[in-house]
C-alpha cells in the first residue's frame, strides 16, 4: 500500500500530524499499535482529569457546610475509576471519527521503520506487512520511567497507569517524584482518603515550577494531610510482606524506613525509540531522544519525530504543534502549502499541573531571569484579596508576574490557585506578541474574575496595585 505521508503512534502528537497532512492534500495512514488517541487520551492528560475532577468533587462534599449546605457523600473508589475510563473511551472513539472524517487510513500493529520510505507493521496475530510512503512521521511518545531500585511490577510498585486503574483504593501510599504526575495523583488519593507520603530527590516540590510557586504547594498539600519529604530518594524497596517497604535516604545521609500499601513511581517518562528501527537508517539519537531540525526533521530527509521521543517538553500540546509543523513542512516541500511553519518558540510553552490547588506557568521563573542577566519587576496579587476568589472560597495561591525592567518585556508568568491552567493563556499569547507591562496593565480585565489578578499583579510590579 501506498501512501504521501505514513505516522507512527495516534497520540496528541501523531493524530494532529496525520490530519493536518489530510487537509494539506496528502493520502495519509496512521499506525498504532493500542488505542487512537495514544497515551494521553487513554492512559494519560484525559483520563487523569477525571479523576482529579472526581476528588475535587468529593472535597466539595466533604466541606459543603462553608458554603452554607449540609451534604454528606462517600467516595466509591469503583464508580470513580469507572467515570474515568469512560471519559477517555469517549475521547478515543472521537479520534476514530476524527480518522474517518479525514480519509485517514488506521492500520492497527506495531509500525518499525523498514527502510527511507517503509514502514513493517506487525499486526497482534503476528502477521506483517510492509506500507511504503515518501514521509514517515515517528509519533511514538513515552512511557513511564524506571529506576534501577525501583522496578516496577505492577502490583505493589506501580506507574502511572496502575495507579488510574486499581482494583481497590490503597490505604497508604508512597509517591516517588514530585512533578506533575506525582503531585496529582497524590492529591487524587490523599483527597479520598489514603494516607500520601511523597518523597521527592530534588529540594523542593514540583522543581521545574518557580520557587515560590514550590513553596505553596508545600503548604497547601501539608494543610491537606501529605507528608513531603525532599532532597530524600529511595534506595531500594521490599515487597515480601503484605504491602512495601521502601529504605528513604536523606540529605544528611540517614536513612528511614517507610510503609505502604503501594509506592507509585512517578520519575518522569522515557521515550519509546528502541525497535523502531532508527539504528538500522542511521536516524540520529542524542540522550535517549531523537535529533530534530527546527521543522522536526530528523538526519534522514523525509522522516520526522514529533512529541515526547524528540527533544522538546514532554507535553501533549508541544507534540501537537510539533506535528501540525511537520505536516506543514512537507507540504511547502511539496508545494501544497504556501510558507514555512514557525518553528516553536519552547520558551513560550505554559506548563500545567492539574492538582488542587492547580499551576500554570510560562516563560521565565525569578532566578532563570537573573540568570539570563535581566533586570527584573517582579508582581505578585494574592488571591486572598479577590473578590471573585473569596466567592469561589478558593483564596489560596497567586499569580506572579515577571517583567525586564528596562523595557517592559512580559519574561515569566507564574500561577497557583483553582483554575489558573484556564488563565495561562493570556500570558502565552501577550508573550507571543511581545506585549509589554504597559499594554497589559491597560487592557480592561473582567471583574470579579480571578483573570484579573494577572492585571492586578502586573500593577503590583510597577508599584500601582489598588487592591493589594
Amino acid at each position: 500500500m501506498a501512501y504521501d505521508v505514513i505516522v507512527i503512534g495516534s497520540g496528541p502528537g501523531g493524530y494532529p500530524a496525520a490530519i493536518r497532512a489530510s487537509q494539506l492534500g496528502f493520502k495519509v495512514a496512521i499506525i498504532e499499535k493500542e488505542s487512537l488517541g495514544g497515551i494521553c487520551l487513554n492512559w494519560g492528560c484525559i483520563p487523569t482529569k477525571a479523576l482529579l475532577k472526581s476528588a475535587q468533587v468529593y472535597e466539595y462534599v466533604k466541606h459543603s457546610t462553608n458554603y452554607g449546605i449540609n451534604a454528606t457523600g462517600t467516595a466509591d473508589f469503583g464508580a470513580v475509576i469507572k467515570r474515568s475510563r469512560g471519559v477517555a473511551d469517549k475521547m478515543s472513539k472521537g479520534v476514530q471519527f476524527l480518522m474517518k472524517k479525514n480519509k485517514i487510513d488506521v492500520i492497527m500493529g506495531y509500525g518499525k521503520i523498514k527502510a527511507k520510505g517503509q514502514v513493517e507493521v506487525t499486526a497482534a496475530d503476528g502477521s506483517k506487512q510492509v506500507v511504503e510512503a515518501k514521509y514517515i512521521v515517528i509519533a511514538t511518545g513515552g512511557r513511564s520511567r524506571e529506576l534501577p531500585n525501583l522496578k516496577q511490577d505492577g502490583q505493589k510498585v506501580i506507574g502511572y497507569r496502575e495507579a488510574m486503574v486499581l482494583p481497590n483504593q490503597p490505604k497508604s501510599m508512597i509517591v516517588v517524584g514530585s512533578g506533575a504526575i506525582g503531585v496529582e495523583f497524590a492529591y487524587v488519593y490523599n483527597s479520598m482518603g489514603t494516607k500520601v507520603t511523597i518523597v521527592e530527590f530534588m529540594p523542593r516540590v514540583v522543581p521545574v515550577e518557580d520557587e515560590e510557586i514550590s513553596k505553596e504547594l508545600e503548604k497547601q498539600y501539608k494543610k491537606q494531610g501529605i507528608e513531603i519529604m525532599t532532597n530524600a530518594s529511595v534506595e531500594s524497596v521490599d515487597t515480601s510482606g503484605a504491602g512495601v517497604k521502601a529504605l528513604v535516604k536523606k540529605q544528611d545521609g540517614s536513612t528511614v524506613t517507610l510503609e505502604a500499601d503501594v509506592v507509585l513511581s512517578a520519575v518522569g517518562v522515557v521515550a519509546n525509540i528502541e525497535n523502531i528501527g532508527l539504528e538500522e537508517n542511521a536516524i540520529k539519537t542524542e540522550k535517549g531522544k531523537i535529533i530534530v531540525d527546527q521543522y522536526q526533521q530528523t538526519s534522514v530527509p523525509g522522516i520526522y519525530a514529533i512529541g515526547d521521543c524528540s527533544p522538546g517538553q514532554a507535553l501533549a500540546h508541544v507534540a501537537s504543534k510539533e506535528g501540525i509543523n511537520a505536516a506543514e513542512h512537507m507540504a511547502y516541500l511539496e508545494k501544497k502549502h504556501h510558507h514555512l511553519p514557525d518553528p516553536l518558540d519552547y520558551n513560550n510553552i505554559p506548563g500545567c499541573t492539574y492538582c488542587t490547588p492547580e499551576i500554570a506557568s510560562v516563560g521565565y521563573t525569578e532566578k532563570a531571569a537573573k540568570e539570563a542577566g535581566y533586570d527584573i519587576k517582579v508582581g505578585k496579587f494574592p488571591f486572598m484579596a479577590s473578590g471573585k476568589a473569596s466567592a469561589a472560597g478558593a483564596t489560596e495561591g497567586f499569580v506572579k508576574v515577571i517583567y525586564d525592567a528596562k523595557y517592559g518585556e512580559f519574561l515569566g508568568c507564574h500561577m497557583i490557585g483553582t483554575n489558573v491552567t484556564e488563565m495561562i493563556a493570556e500570558a502565552v499569547v501577550a508573550r507571543k506578541l511581545e506585549t509589554t507591562a504597559h499594554e497589559i496593565l491597560n487592557a480592561v480585565h473582567p471583574h470579579p474574575t480571578m483573570s484579573e489578578g494577572l492585571k492586578e499583579a502586573t500593577a503590583a510590579a510597577y508599584g500601582e496595585a489598588i487592591d493589594i
